[in-house]
């Protein structure tokens, strides 16, 4: 019986995982779940799957959840705050952590999971954005399992070697290859980007997902930083990546070796797919995704990505050349750039002038220690805010 801490368990991932979890009582037992403020639909959760232990964001949500808990009977011990989702995160009891809490916020209790050598089932792509060298280097140490979730990423796990140790070249991997949908504005036209609603912003073609990651998706700087996490999880260069836009979703990425042969994963866009791979690797379980049937979709469309329409990729490869603290610079500003947006305090085109702006004015350090990347980040969010007010609507 495999135990579960879901960080981030009311979030489109962790609401995935738990109904992978559910198709599967024989083998997976919740341990605890996670919510910032989401505390009906936590609670709603906690009395299904019964956890150990609940963690929100507040105080005053921890006394919301225990009161909804004790009406319906449910025992799950309530706490909050940082260092109870570490604690959660660390516990002897749990097995495997789903690191699902989006943004900077989920870095420390991923970094705890790590340490304390679990199964780390990594959707958080931000703590590596943040501080790649420094959480590979706990992952190693620690002798953490580290599996990725994202359907890009898991789908290179799946391509790549069995015995694959970040060494392209030793492989035979000529180039990890990104695919991208586009998001909702691949054809619109440039001009009338100016004026795209956060609601069009989130209406992704494909995938249904939460609010902040499908802005991401639609300026692409949801792709530029799975660019700087496959940089880290795969050990590949920025010129060992690329990105293909691929309108259908179908094939989730793919690894191009040296003797010409392309090796791809092809699914329906669900996520359940990658959680269930992850849940169960090294084995195969039931997900609830349907078979892809390919004489429905007909035909597979590719092309290169503008980066005029999506400065954001741009930005991102910049920001892995240079390395060292310039990706957490890169997120910090993206995400206060977005929930300036969602805010409507800034229009759509605002989110890639902030970032552009924040990552000239700030000078870039060593990621050292996450003392020092946890500084740049606030730094870079101080920065942001100073340009936001300038242009706010």
């Amino acid at each position: 019986m495999q135990r579960i801490t879901i960080l981030g368990a009311t979030g489109s991932i962790g609401v995935s995982t738990l109904d992978v979890i559910a198709r599967h009582p024989d083998r997976f037992q919740v341990f605890a779940l996670t919510a910032h403020g989401r505390v009906a639909e936590l609670a709603a959760q906690c009395a299904r799957f019964r956890p150990q232990h609940a963690v929100v964001g507040s105080a005053d949500a921890a006394l919301q959840l225990t009161r909804l808990l004790r009406e319906r009977g449910v025992h799950t011990e309530v706490s909050y705050g940082e260092a109870a989702l570490c604690a959660v995160s660390a516990s002897d009891h749990t097995d495997t952590v789903m690191a699902a809490i989006v943004g900077a916020a989920g870095l420390a209790p991923t970094l705890a999971a790590a340490r304390a050598g679990k199964k780390v089932l990594l959707a958080n792509k931000e703590a590596l954005v943040m501080s790649g060298q420094l959480f590979m280097d706990t992952v190693a140490a620690h002798g953490a399992t580290l599996l990725p979730i994202d359907s890009e990423h898991n789908a290179i796990f799946q391509c790549l070697p069995a015995n694959y140790v970040r060494e392209p070249l030793a492989a035979g991997v000529a180039k990890i290859l990104l695919t991208a949908s586009g998001g909702p504005f691949r054809t619109r036209s440039l001009d009338s980007l100016e004026a795209v609603t956060p609601d069009e912003a989130c209406k992704h073609p494909n995938w249904s997902m939460g609010r902040k990651i499908s802005v991401d998706s639609a300026t692409m700087m949801n792709k530029g930083l799975e660019v700087i996490e496959a940089h880290w999880l795969f050990g590949a260069g920025a010129d060992q990546i690329e990105v293909v836009i691929h309108p259908q979703s179908v094939i989730h990425s793919m690894v191009s070796y040296t003797d010409g042969s392309v090796i791809a994963e092809l699914g329906n866009p669900d996520m359940r797919t990658p959680i269930a791979h992850a849940l169960s690797f090294p084995e195969r379980i039931a997900s609830g995704v349907a078979q892809l049937d390919l004489t429905q979709i007909g035909s597979l469309q590719f092309e290169q990505p503008d980066l005029a329409r999506f400065p954001c990729l741009r930005l991102a490869f910049e920001a892995l050349r240079a390395g060292g603290t310039a990706p957490a610079i890169l997120n910090a500003a993206n995400e206060v750039a977005v929930a300036a947006f969602l805010d409507l305090r800034i229009g759509f085109r605002d989110i890639d002038r902030v970032i552009e702006a924040v990552m000239a004015r700030l000078p870039h350090g060593e990621a050292s220690s996450i003392e020092a990347v946890l500084a740049q980040d606030a730094l870079a969010r101080e920065a942001a805010l100073a340009q936001i007010a300038g242009i706010a609507r």
